[in-house]
């Protein structure tokens, strides 16, 4: 009877899911309780709260966090200023230009987020642009702004027409159509941007090393040198405290998308 059950489950739909369940297992469930188990015992596995205590009262650390959220804001604020009128052009250009420019747009994604930064302290070197906190923000901008702007192009090529009519249709100038129709429908787009530059910028280190000539520490260099030097007990308890930072921005993301879709457009 188990023989039949397991041959039936195998043959099934269900069995498809199988390698992504132990896929999910292996690399995404079993790191995350490594590291809420490092983060909560010390070196010689015993419980303790002593490596969060260590982050609260070391200042460096701590203001290595805070700078890092300062960055990823303004990363943030300048991809959307940027991202949703690039968005939105190409949403009201013709089919097929506009996805030969989203493509363009799209293009460096694919190539490693290292060699398109190796080739933004190129291009720095070459005008002699000092490298600093500008060379930074620009590096991140230039590699996250296309997260920023797929998201709500998409949003925008999917709405409703008919929404943008009827305000028209009721004489709305276009100011009103954009701000009471367009943005408020756009907006779980904008949040799925924010979302996707947020956290990896939030959690980065190679790009402020080399765009930096590591002088400036983001809290992602700080894990990383401190798992490089062997203290994988603290290292753990700082990606622990990234980790609840980046699911809190999550949640709060999707709790507004919410009460967007359930509330009116006016």
């Amino acid at each position: 009877m188990k023989l039949s059950n397991i041959r039936i489950f195998l043959t099934s739909r269900k069995s498809w899911t199988l390698p992504y369940i132990i896929f999910s297992a292996f690399f995404v469930v079993l790191p995350l309780i490594l590291i809420v188990v490092f983060a909560f015992t010390d070196e010689r596995g015993n419980f303790t709260f002593a490596n969060f205590a260590k982050f609260m009262s070391h200042p460096e650390a701590v203001n290595t966090f805070i700078y890092s959220i300062g960055i990823a804001i303004i990363n943030t604020l300048i991809c959307i200023l940027l991202g949703y009128p690039a968005a939105y052009i190409l949403s009201r250009l013709k089919s097929g230009y506009s996805q030969v420019v989203v493509m363009l747009f799209i293009l460096p994604m694919w190539v490693n987020i290292l060699i398109r930064t190796l080739a933004t302290v190129a291009l720095f070197d070459f005008f002699r642009v000092p490298l600093g906190e500008g060379a930074l923000i620009f590096g991140m901008v230039y590699n996250y702004i296309p997260f920023m702007i797929y998201p709500i192009y998409n949003t925008l090529v999917k709405m409703d027409r008919s929404y943008i009519e009827a305000a028209q249709d009721l004489g709305a100038t276009p100011f009103q159509v954009f701000t009471k129709i367009i943005l408020p429908l756009s907006m779980p787009g904008v949040a799925s941007g924010i979302l996707m530059v947020f956290m990896p910028t939030i959690s980065t280190f190679a790009i402020a090393e080399l765009l930096t000539m590591n002088n400036i520490k983001l809290f992602g260099t700080t894990i990383q040198e401190n798992i490089n030097n062997s203290m994988w007990n603290y290292g753990a308890a700082l990606s622990l405290i990234m980790l609840f930072l980046i699911g809190a921005a999550t949640l709060f993301a999707s709790d507004d998308n919410q009460e967007r879709e359930g509330g009116g457009l006016w």
